[in-house]
């Protein structure tokens, strides 16, 4: 019987070639409000960690930093992929906003358009997604702060950066090697924003809060 060469066949064939290249553990999609930090700080945990990047793509806003717009465009990156970065659409089983407090208008928008996502759509194996925002209140530093310090009280952005700067001398937005230089305390960390998450949640601003810690714990455990 002649071989089917139609281009759905072929179309077929290649997604099953990209899934047999694929590891294992589920697809995660991270999309950050800011274009460097952040991204830099998955694409550490992504390479210590050793996972695939077929597996854990980290991409920054592509439709500006306001949450709102973040929140959107990672709807719209895994409904409609993109192909001239290699992201297939629709192929993860979790996608993530991350974005910050700071004076955002758009904030709480944010936090409900990722909400009414959560589960409400499907990947390409007809599955329901996980869409979840992961915010800090009052930035994505505090997540790092807390590395240090057991903050439990509101404290403004430029007060997290002084202070992270006492602990890390030359820190600044856009580093690359923020996971290295407080891999030695992630677990103090992950405590201390634990008990913070008993206390507040993204919604009680100006409450501090992170949920970086849910997306660092799903990271460093997903080939265990």
């Amino acid at each position: 019987m002649a071989q089917d060469n139609s281009p759905k066949e072929r179309q077929k064939q290649q997604l099953k070639r990209k899934q047999a290249r694929r590891a294992s553990y589920d697809r995660i999609l991270i999309v950050c409000e800011g274009s460097k930090t952040e991204p830099n700080y998955f694409r550490e945990i992504r390479s210590a960690y050793r996972l695939h990047t077929a597996n854990v793509a980290v991409r920054p806003s592509e439709a500006g930093t306001a949450p709102l717009r973040v929140v959107q465009y990672a709807r719209q990156l895994f409904e409609n992929g993109d192909p001239n970065r290699n992201t297939q659409k629709r192929a993860f089983e979790h996608v993530y906003a991350v974005f910050d407090r700071d004076d955002h208008v758009s904030y709480h928008d944010a936090l409900n358009l990722a909400l009414s996502l959560d589960r409400k759509l499907r990947n390409d194996a007809k599955q329901p997604v996980h869409f979840r925002a992961i915010a800090s209140v009052p930035s994505f530093e505090l997540w790092l702060l807390l590395h240090f310090e057991d903050i439990q009280a509101p404290i403004h952005r430029d007060e997290v950066m002084r202070r992270l700067k006492l602990h890390i001398p030359g820190y600044d937005k856009g580093e690359g090697n923020a996971f290295a230089v407080t891999r030695n305390f992630l677990e103090v960390a992950a405590r201390r924003a634990a008990r913070l998450a008993q206390r507040f949640n993204a919604h009680t601003d100006p409450e501090p809060f992170t949920a970086i810690v849910e997306l660092v714990n799903l990271l460093t455990n997903l080939r265990g």
